[in-house]
């Protein structure tokens, strides 16, 4: 190795790395490892039967149902209208398009429990719109569908933020060849536009699912939490708490912290995928 070679390695890495590397480990390790880690542990020593017994009781299996299901049908929501908000925000001009674009991040600044009640007070029966889905014999409020609702809402920017910067990067000119070439519009977006965007479409889908499933202030309004019918297991987080049982509530919350983590590697294969497409 020559001395060209040798200064090239010694000052491939930025001065303080080793410094830099070592706080933000520390940071990690003081406000997400840890924490993380007494869950597990905790869950470890209630014991396999026991664990089991708690996770699978009925009343938390309905939670499982409502949660995952709700927030799977709210990510798909969001996947379709995100895609399209996206695309109007990104190819088409008009006015008050600033003021559209600043909306959709509003579920991130407004306090959870300013939107589930809010929401409520949308679609109970005698709310705004409530009182129209009543008319239909729907119920909005206090039911499964208003835990989806509440979800979609808190669930949106995910999917637009994701699909909008691959939209904007997009070469017009592939566009206009496949156009020059005899292809429809609807072609041109089903062959050149939509695999391009699919992998941050997948990454907003999975994010806004992730997201949904831990949410508990948007939805503890609108829901009624009543037992077996709209529990969200969040919410039976925070009941086992209440009374003081601490290692069912670690439980379930190892359950969740399994699944988050399984949707975080997913996550990141997905960003890669989306990654290597884009070089």
């Amino acid at each position: 190795m020559n001395l060209k070679s040798l200064i090239i390695t010694k000052h491939s890495i930025l001065p303080g790395f080793g410094l830099t590397v070592g706080f933000t480990m520390l940071y990690l390790g003081l406000l997400v490892l840890i924490p993380l880690s007494t869950i597990m542990v905790k869950t470890v020593g209630m014991g396999w039967p026991h664990f089991w017994e708690v996770i699978t009781a009925p009343r938390l299996v309905a939670s499982y149902k409502l949660s995952f299901g709700a927030s799977f049908i709210a990510a798909a929501i969001n996947a379709v209208f995100g895609l399209l908000v996206a695309w109007v925000l990104v190819r088409y001009s008009f006015p008050g398009k600033r003021i559209i674009d600043g909306l959709v991040d509003l579920p991130f600044a407004l306090p959870t429990a300013v939107a589930g009640i809010t929401l409520t007070t949308l679609f109970v029966p005698n709310g705004w719109i409530g009182k129209y889905l009543a008319l239909l014999g729907i119920k909005g409020a206090y039911s499964p569908l208003g835990v989806v609702i509440a979800l979609t809402f808190i669930g949106l920017p995910f999917v637009v933020r994701m699909v909008q910067p691959v939209l904007q990067t997009l070469d017009k000119e592939v566009e206009e060849a496949a156009a020059s070439l005899g292809a429809g519009r609807l072609q041109t977006f089903i062959k050149v536009i939509f695999p391009e965007i699919l992998p941050a479409l997948l990454t907003g889908f999975a994010l806004a699912f992730a997201r949904a499933l831990g949410e508990y202030g948007s939805v503890v309004f609108i829901s009624g939490n009543m037992p077996m019918h709209t529990e969200i297991t969040p919410l039976l987080i925070m009941t086992k708490l209440e009374q003081y049982d601490y290692t069912g509530a670690s439980a379930i919350a190892g359950v969740m912290l399994i699944v988050s983590f399984m949707l975080l590697f997913f996550i990141n294969i997905l960003q890669w995928w989306q990654s290597k497409r884009h070089g």
